[in-house]
């Protein structure tokens, strides 16, 4: 039986030729198979005739014996990159939003597909947050005007004092971060370096350690005064010139004409503008020291009240100083009429609190003077002025009787308990009328929580005056408007006060 069977066929008839392939046939097992090239050899076909061989090769491989590789294996840093971009490949996510492939999924589950929309767009909006948070934050001026190796110290100080909580690293780096400051020899009276000491004070307040905050603010403000009063002998001494530059100091030189760096670049800060900065920011640093000392968790009345009074106290005499000397070259604008009005309305809570009413009265009306009309803000402080006026005692310790009595003119022009009442009565009316008025950007939430103090304060006011009619209907306005407003503390006071009313003898007492 031949193991290889050849037929050929030519065509006649036509004259074409056509050509049939080999077919390769079943091998016997009990015979070795011969060669492809013998059998053909042994057919009697001549070699000219045109027969095309259409041969199967067929390729062996031995199972047993393992396959070689001359390739090197590829580095676990190719292979992580390998992987990396298989895993970004977004190709098959984004056939999923062809139109027939996502109707197709529509069709087969509307609930799973727009599931899956939401999660993936809530996915993107807070990668898109998270990289606008990176780069808002951790990439804003208040870290790159630092040295890079300062500015990767804070950050890990806000991150481990906001983000990761860990207070003892948090205090870590932001003492690592101040000694980077001095060993970069960077200007400890600098707005980066002060405030970097500032940050530091309120996250320890933030955590509950109310000493250590005081603690920092201290020392920061007698650096502050330290320098200011080096600064003032210097100028007495005639060591600092008209310029604001210590005498035989070499001016700041720089390319281009004058006219040219007076368009392009700010004039640099001389010795009469640096004092000027560190002055007003030793005030609002002494009045956040008041606040800290009047804390419940502190509670050192003195230290408080020391505070606020040298807050106040150097904040007048600069204003005087300005008045009388004029303005130095570079020395720049002092306070704003708000900031200044803040230190002593901060004044006037601390004599508020001791009951010294006489004393925070001025303060509050110095304080109205120096607050924009349209403010709510300008509202709580004449709600402040009318509760004082309301509270204060006909005889103060600022006029006492036995100088009433030897003087008639100072008896004649001392207020009555009347008077008092009468003009705590037009400030309330007042702050009601302001509160109500301000609309647009200004009007907040301030301003209906002052309308709502002022008709209890007008309740107040009538029920020390005997007037119990008109001081409930107060109390009763004041409670309905706190509480459409939400307003605790002011539904609790008009509760209180109508349950004093509640309590009264008779109407007409007083």
């Amino acid at each position: 039986m031949s193991a290889l069977r050849i037929i050929a066929k030519l065509s006649s008839g036509n004259g074409h030729q056509h050509a049939r392939c080999l077919h390769h046939m079943q091998v016997s097992m009990r015979r070795p198979a011969r060669s492809f090239s013998n059998q053909i050899a042994r057919t009697n076909l001549p070699l000219s005739d045109p027969i095309r061989i259409c041969s199967i090769q067929q390729k062996r491989h031995n199972s047993s014996s393992p396959k070689t590789n001359n390739q090197e294996p590829l580095p676990p840093s190719k292979l992580l990159f390998r992987a990396l971009k298989q895993g970004m490949n977004f190709r098959p996510l984004l056939g999923i939003f062809r139109g027939q492939t996502l109707r197709a999924l529509f069709r087969q589950s509307p609930e799973e597909l727009v599931i899956a929309l939401i999660l993936l767009f809530v996915i993107s909006c807070t990668s898109l947050y998270i990289v606008y948070a990176y780069f808002n934050y951790f990439q804003s001026p208040q870290f790159t005007r630092f040295p890079p190796h300062i500015a990767k110290s804070l950050r890990r100080a806000i991150y481990y004092s906001n983000y990761g909580p860990d207070p003892q690293l948090a205090l870590k780096y932001y003492t690592l971060a101040l000694g980077q400051c001095k060993e970069a020899g960077l200007d400890p009276f600098s707005d980066e370096v002060i405030g970097l000491r500032i940050q530091l004070a309120a996250w320890l307040e933030q955590i509950g350690s109310y000493k250590n905050s005081i603690d920092v603010l201290e020392a920061l403000l007698n650096d502050s005064k330290k320098w200011v009063a080096l600064m003032e002998k210097s100028a007495k001494d005639g060591l600092i010139d008209e310029s604001g530059r210590l005498s035989g100091a070499p001016s700041p030189q720089g390319s281009g004409t004058e006219e040219e760096k007076s368009e392009s670049e700010p004039k640099p800060e001389n010795l009469w503008g640096k004092r000027t900065r560190i002055l007003g920011r030793s005030v609002g640093i002494s009045v956040k020291l008041g606040a800290l000392y009047a804390d419940e968790h502190v509670l050192e009345g003195d230290s408080a009240g020391e505070h606020l009074i040298w807050a106040v106290e150097t904040v007048l005499k600069e204003l005087h100083r300005r008045q009388v000397e004029g303005l130095k070259e570079g020395e720049g604008d002092w306070m704003s009429p708000e900031q200044i009005g803040g230190s002593l309305e901060a004044l006037g809570h601390h004599y508020e609190s001791k009951s010294q009413f006489y004393l925070a009265a001025p303060l509050f009306l110095q304080a109205i003077s120096l607050s924009p009309p349209n403010s709510c803000h300008t509202a709580v402080l004449m709600n402040n002025l009318a509760i004082s006026l309301a509270q204060q005692p006909v005889d103060t310790p600022l006029d006492p009787p036995q100088i009433s009595q030897a003087n008639g003119s100072t008896a004649a022009t001392r207020p009555t308990r009347s008077n008092l009442l009468a003009s705590a009565r037009l400030w309330a009316l007042k702050a009601e009328a302001t509160a109500r008025k301000v609309q647009g950007e200004n009007r907040t939430e301030e301003c209906d929580e002052a309308c709502a103090v002022a008709l209890c304060n007008l309740g107040d006011i009538a029920a020390m005056a005997g007037d119990i009619e008109e001081a409930q209907r107060k109390f009763q306005e004041s409670l309905a408007l706190s509480k459409n407003i939400a307003f605790e503390p002011g539904t609790k006071q008009a509760q209180e006060g109508l349950q004093r009313l509640s309590k009264t003898p008779s109407a007409g007492s007083p």
